[in-house]
């Protein structure tokens, strides 16, 4: 239709108009809850209507590109790698929400054989009609196609499912419920792909291969990225193994990281009486954390531009000096707080890369954090075992750690390290240790034994 985009430009222009008189401070406010009502009501099925024209406009983008070589597609021409792209940057929508409208159009688009230039039938075309008649949107749609996704059901058992469907979204099905929302379509969805393949056309565990994945989110408005998946059951029995490797209460030391806020450990108090604040999920997150570490750090996995895979947190110096400003993590555009980035600087290593005002890198040096193993080996046989008066721990059972700490200004020097170990069962006040969140444990600076640079000297 010639003037399909004028139509719209129009709608649109009354659509804004609408807008202002809603937004103005007397437009809503005098309503009653009656009124208000209705606009959602109203603005339900405009939005309804206009997912409608994205799904048809989208699947004849599809139609086209199918008939033509790689370089003349509308992708191609406009720089996208693939039609959500394409959608996304039309649209200003996420990448989810046009993922979404990609699949609403390949259920409901009426493709054209190659042969014979016939239009051939949608695949949901009961649904398709709902559609366009404002009964369902996007998101309903899309509950319907993931429900059938992957199902072996024939196209008989198909049509008819696509028919009661339609009928829940219109509200003149046979229970005579009103028009089914989203996750009602989603429910009533399920339970016909579950009557159409009943694992008889397919083992399980070739469903289970096909299925499986892991995916990890964009970061919310909380700070937290959402991890979702399915995963095998040998590799979810690993997992567990791994998490009870770690959570194993008949562990004496905490391995990995442990994310708890300072405000609730009790500095006075040894730390095996300090009671852990954490969830069981909480818990598994940090195992996870120390899976990740451990698996990075050994050397196994594969390289990164010729380096093992490691994090690295940009911040600017001054930003860290006067304590106000973000971080940045890679691959992540959103901000990180200087909190975080402080926790990650402290179990790795500091590099100080210097740029002009023009941008060009003039030094690069590297503070590190963690004493490498040609300093431990120094150390080591420096110390012979534990510098601690009367403990007879064996070298290989130590840690090293900084004299004076490296977050107050302490170098990771062989003159600024010692070897000690911390025994958890002795709860003597000479042998107590300040608890914190991350970082090396030193001394009570209160207990009877001397710091380790005078038991050096």
């Amino acid at each position: 239709m010639a003037n399909l985009t004028d139509s719209l430009e129009n709608l649109g222009d009354a659509l804004a108009r609408a807008v202002a008189a809603a937004f103005d401070d007397d437009g809503l406010r005098s309503c009653d809850d009656d009124e208000l009502l209705a606009a959602l009501a109203e603005a339900g099925r405009v939005r309804r209507h206009a997912e409608a024209i994205l799904g048809e406009v989208v699947a004849h983008m599809l139609d086209r590109d199918d008939h033509l070589a790689h370089p003349d597609r509308l992708t191609t021409r406009h720089g996208c790698r693939s039609h959500v792209e394409l959608v996304q940057r039309a649209t200003r929508v996420s990448s989810r929400t046009a993922s979404d409208v990609v699949a609403t159009a390949e259920a409901i688009g009426r493709r054209m054989a190659i042969s014979s230039g016939e239009v051939l039938p949608a695949e949901f075309p009961r649904m398709r009609e709902a559609l366009r008649g404002g009964d369902v949107g996007i998101d309903g749609m899309t509950a319907v196609t993931g429900a059938f996704r992957g199902c072996m059901a024939g196209r008989a058992g198909l049509l008819a499912a696509d028919e009661e469907l339609a009928a829940a979204a219109r509200g003149d099905g046979q229970d005579a419920a009103p028009p089914a929302s989203a996750d009602e379509l989603r429910a009533i969805a399920q339970v016909w792909a579950a009557y159409l393949d009943q694992d008889g056309a397919e083992p399980a565990e070739a469903r289970a291969l096909r299925k499986r994945g892991v995916t990890i989110g964009r970061r919310g408005a909380d700070g937290l990225v959402p991890l979702r998946g399915n995963l095998l059951p040998e590799v979810a029995a690993q997992l567990r193994l791994g998490f009870d490797s770690v959570l194993n209460p008949k562990v004496d030391d905490v391995v990995g990281p442990c994310f708890t806020e300072i405000e609730r450990v009790d500095r006075d108090e040894p730390v095996e009486h300090v009671a852990d604040p954490r969830t069981y999920g909480q818990k598994q997150h940090d195992a996870l954390a120390a899976l990740l570490a451990a698996a990075a750090a050994s050397g196994a996995l594969p390289t990164l531009g010729g380096a093992p895979p490691t994090l690295v947190v940009s911040v600017r110096e001054e930003d860290l000096a006067t304590g106000r400003g973000h971080a940045h993590l890679p691959g992540d555009a959103e901000p990180i707080s200087l909190a975080a980035a402080r926790q990650i600087a402290c179990a790795g290593a500091v590099q100080r890369v210097v740029s002009s005002a023009n941008g060009r890198m003039v030094s690069i040096t590297t503070l590190d954090r963690v004493f490498n193993h040609h300093q431990r080996r120094g150390i080591t046989i420096r110390d012979g075992g534990c510098i601690i008066p009367g403990c007879d721990v064996p070298p290989q059972w130590c840690e090293i750690h900084h004299v004076q700490e490296h977050s107050r200004g302490g170098q990771t020097h062989t003159d600024n390290g010692a070897s000690w170990q911390y025994d958890p069962k002795n709860t003597q006040p000479r042998r107590r240790v300040t608890p914190i969140v991350c970082g090396c444990v030193p001394i009570d600076r209160n207990s009877e034994l001397p710091w380790p640079s005078q038991a050096i000297a």
